[in-house]
């Protein structure tokens, strides 16, 4: 009986996070914005999210791997899933989040990183996340601090994919190496010329 448990739960936790089903309560979205080590750490900040889990989406391949993801022949893009508690954080501020820690002006890139592997977007789930989501860009292609046009895309959620665990929390496990690559990168410096004081 219990080695049957340990299968069944063993099958659950390989099925992709869009097919497992969510705690009774909370909520889920999903942000590419470069590096999923940057956007974790990004995430993590916002009081009301329950956790993060870097993976990946947007490609045709099931459970693909880091190194098949970095080669950009997988289609799918670097991600953060985001559980979060609607009663304590809206969507509406996970999507400001979202926007003041990445370069919308670039398609298929985030700072040093190129390639569509790291391309940003909002997947939404729902059609009310799509509606909020369109209602944000909007409001930043009027108020936008910065010259370029967003190119930022809005698309519909497919499956999620958890990346390897030792890229999960990387930036805690690892924070001599984590700001090495950021600091590296020009990530900070890039966003602060973009955002300014807008940051949080």
């Amino acid at each position: 009986m219990f080695a049957r448990l340990l299968a069944l739960l063993a099958a659950i936790a390989a099925l992709p996070v869009s097919a497992q089903v969510q705690p009774l309560g909370l909520a889920k979205a999903t942000f590419a914005a470069g590096c999923f080590w940057c956007t974790e750490e990004a995430m993590d900040k916002v009081p009301g999210v329950i956790s993060t889990t870097s993976g990946y989406t947007g490609g045709s391949r099931k459970n693909p791997t880091y190194q098949e993801v970095s080669s950009g022949a997988t289609g799918h893009t670097e991600v953060v899933q985001v559980v979060y508690d609607p009663k304590k954080v809206s969507y509406e501020r996970l999507l400001e989040q979202f926007w003041v820690n990445h370069d919308p002006t670039v398609k298929d890139q985030q700072f040093c990183d190129v390639g569509s592997q790291y391309r940003p977007s909002i997947f939404w789930h729902n059609e009310e996340q799509k509606r909020l989501a369109e209602a944000s860009r909007a409001k930043w292609e009027k108020e936008k601090p910065f010259k370029q046009p967003i190119v930022t895309p809005i698309e519909k959620a497919g499956e999620f994919w958890p990346a390897e665990d030792y890229h999960q929390d990387y930036y805690r496990k690892n924070p001599v190496r984590y700001k090495f690559y950021v600091n590296g990168c020009g990530r900070y410096a890039r966003l602060d010329q973009l955002w300014g004081k807008l940051r949080k």
